[in-house]
């Protein structure tokens, strides 16, 4: 009796069980249906976007600069003019079902203003790809490289980049060796990026040199990876990032004396005097720590040049006094200054920062963002939106500017959005 009163007590815990079973399973068969789509949403809005970019015509220059590589590995570019460098900074490719629209957006204007300035060479600082799925909808950030490299690719001007925060999150399906192996691939026609030494931290630490027709390096531009987060916060909502390694720090000084003796060693075959002192510029996507102390010495100061301070041009969009750098300190500014060769450096990460600073004899700019999908309502937004065009002249000396997306000269293959066009104003 008491087995049978057992039995029949039992009986409706195992039907709730099976009942709880077919639920979860119900839940998990949703959630793979609703992957399974969106991927294959995704992997059809990509194509489609890449189908759009056959549709920009490769850009027509009188006299394109042809790189090739010297002795040591770099890619080089001979000429005896101004040498045109465009940054673009902060694409952010989402490559997933729900950034589709935005990211078509991102490549007509990068394909605008490439076609208008012509530049010899294109450096992005970061921040290709943008693959948080809750914004693009994937994790797949391998698709965001793949869309932009095409647009590069049809465009066929000259490119290379170093690596930001989100090109490889630590949820993202692909690492920083493998999106370097693909920027590093042999049917990458125009591509320049390499991955640079392997007992060097990072990956995309290369040098390019433009030299003059004797064949003396006139500049050398300096890619090096800033890394991502740091001290546990690996998703990155502590705003906790990297800084340049010293390893990092030791191959730039390295690399600039042998770059200097080689100098030397052609003056002294010419006959002329050996006093080669290579001018270069740096490009990487998160800022120093010293580019924050300019601008808070700016403010302090009533938003007034200083002694060490020199405002060329451009706001602090990012509430106003805000430098997202990281947050330790590294040596790479003050082994600039020491060597006295990089005069310049370029960076990204901080959208709607775009000033140009000259601080202790070195100018800090921030790119011209692309940025239509990380900053909640930056699509709609314009005044930040654009790009760095950056002269380097034979002489070693260098000039840059901004330019806005939005002004007549970049005309778009597909029309432009109509955006907010903000002002930021400081009192003093």
């Amino acid at each position: 009796m008491k087995t049978k009163e057992k039995a029949v007590q039992g009986a409706p815990k195992k039907k709730r069980g099976k009942l709880a079973l077919k639920i979860i399973g119900a839940i998990f068969a949703v959630i793979l249906v609703f992957v399974a789509v969106t991927a294959v949403i995704s992997l059809m809005g990509n194509k489609a976007n890449i189908e759009k970019i056959a549709a920009f015509p490769k850009v027509e220059t009188e006299k394109q600069l042809v790189p090739v590589k010297d002795e040591n590995g770099y890619w080089t570019f001979t000429t005896d003019e101004e040498f045109k460098v465009m940054q673009l900074t902060d694409v952010h490719i989402g490559g997933g079902w729900m950034s589709l629209k935005k990211d078509a957006m991102a490549l007509n204007a990068v394909a605008a203003m490439v076609a208008a300035e012509k530049p010899d060479l294109i450096i992005v600082t970061g921040d290709i790809a943008y693959p948080v799925p809750f914004q693009a909808g994937t994790f797949n950030n391998l698709s965001s490289a793949k869309v932009f490299a095409a647009l590069m690719e049809q465009l066929g001007v000259y490119w290379t980049l170093s690596f930001g925060n989100h090109d490889t999150e630590a949820y993202s399906y692909y690492g920083r060796d493998d999106i370097s192996e693909f920027y590093s691939g042999e049917d990458m026609k125009y591509c320049l990026y390499q991955a640079g030494p392997e007992d060097i931290d990072g990956y995309g630490n290369q040098v390019i040199n433009v030299k003059n027709s004797e064949g003396i390096i006139t500049q050398s531009l300096f890619m090096l990876d800033s890394h991502s987060y740091v001290d546990g916060d690996i998703l990155g909502i502590m705003w906790k990032y990297d800084n340049i390694h010293e390893n990092q720090v030791q191959w730039y000084k390295e690399t600039l004396g042998t770059l200097n003796a080689q100098n030397n060693a052609l003056l002294k075959e010419m006959g002329k005097k050996e006093n080669s002192h290579i001018k270069s510029a740096a490009f990487f996507h998160i800022p120093l720590t010293e580019q924050r102390d300019a601008w808070h010495e700016y403010r302090d100061a009533g938003y007034k040049d200083t002694e060490n301070v020199k405002l060329h041009y451009g706001v602090a969009g990012e509430g106003g006094d805000i430098v997202f750098c990281g947050i330790h300190e590294d040596s790479l500014f003050e082994t600039m200054l020491e060597l006295d060769s990089t005069k310049a450096i370029f960076c990204g990460h901080d959208h709607e920062n775009n000033f140009s600073v000259d601080y202790k004899g070195i100018r800090f700019t921030y790119g011209m963002s692309v940025d239509y999908l990380a900053y909640p309502g930056i699509y709609k937004l314009g005044s930040q939106r654009g790009c760095t065009m950056i002269s380097f002249f034979p002489d070693g000396g260098f000039d840059c500017r901004q330019e806005n997306y939005y002004q007549d000269k970049y005309e778009s293959v597909y029309e432009k959005e109509s955006v907010e066009m903000q002002e930021v104003t400081y009192e003093s």
